[in-house]
């Protein structure tokens, strides 16, 4: 497993604080992780300036949706607002042996699958080859068993979400004309939808690790002074997940008129995390 410092830079990357070790109480969940990350983009689309967020455990209240101008964190993780909406920096605190499961850690750095096809939940799983995986202990952490974790029919397929994944980034649709032409993009994820009635409103990931990688979290080490990228590898509810009209992009639909709240609970029902994904540049 990397330096525990190099996982906890990795996390504060994500979500946009300083994430500490504790073995004391916590504020984040790795639920709550996959709820900062996905809703922060989500309301960024919406046009607004911060995500108000209230885990179990007090200690992220408000979360700033302005970027830095330093876009690959070579300094502090971004600015956070208290509740007097002044910018000033936040800690959070995780247990590390609670939060990382390095049981089912898996190193896929070196490997290459080729043309070797993987099933997860009756979906293509791309493997993240090219990458080093630290689990996150979830076995046992929802309500109905671990079959969504599994390989079997029952299990949920694999996504992969990025910080900056969302329809405002631009969704591709499709490719058309010769092979070695740039796909055709659009402005907003909103039409890209077969379903038009939803509107492209809500959380995006994708199945595509390659993908995903074009929108990443970068960040420099203070631990080996190396630059990483970071990615969270999720499961997602089949039945709660819109393709788009490409396959690769994947949404999960929040009504218009929802509140913070119902948005939350969308996501809870419908992604998960079970690895956090660390790519030397």
């Amino acid at each position: 497993m990397p330096d525990t410092k190099l996982c906890l830079e990795a996390l504060s990357a994500l979500v946009g604080c300083c994430v500490e070790s504790t073995t004391g109480s916590v504020h984040l969940t790795p639920q709550d992780f996959i709820n900062i990350v996905a809703l922060r983009e989500f309301f960024k689309q919406e046009g607004l300036k911060q995500l108000e967020y209230q885990p179990e455990n007090p200690g992220l209240e408000s979360l700033s949706l302005q970027e830095l101008d330093d876009k690959d964190m070579y300094n502090s993780p971004p600015a956070l607002t208290g509740e007097s909406a002044v910018n000033s920096k936040v800690t959070v605190k995780i247990n590390l042996e609670d939060f990382f499961h390095p049981e089912y850690n898996y190193d896929f750095t070196n490997i290459k699958d080729g043309e070797t096809k993987f099933m997860r939940g009756n979906e293509r799983y791309y493997r993240p080859c090219g990458w080093n995986r630290l689990a996150i202990r979830v076995i046992k952490k929802y309500d109905g068993g671990d079959d969504w974790l599994g390989t079997g029919s029952d299990a949920w397929p694999v996504s992969y979400h990025g910080s900056n994944m969302d329809g405002s980034s631009g969704v591709i649709l499709g490719h058309q004309g010769n092979p070695g032409d740039e796909p055709q993009f659009l402005e907003a994820g909103a039409a890209s939808l077969i379903n038009e009635n939803t509107r492209g409103r809500g959380v995006y990931s994708t199945p595509d690790i390659k993908m995903a990688e074009k929108y990443c979290k970068t960040f420099r080490s203070k631990v080996d002074g190396k630059r990483y990228k970071v990615l969270l590898q999720n499961r997602i509810n089949p039945e709660k997940r819109t393709k788009c009209q490409r396959d690769d992009v994947w949404l999960v639909y929040i009504p218009d008129g929802t509140n913070d709240i119902q948005s939350k609970v969308i996501v809870q029902d419908s992604i998960r995390p079970y690895g956090l994904l660390l790519k030397q540049l």
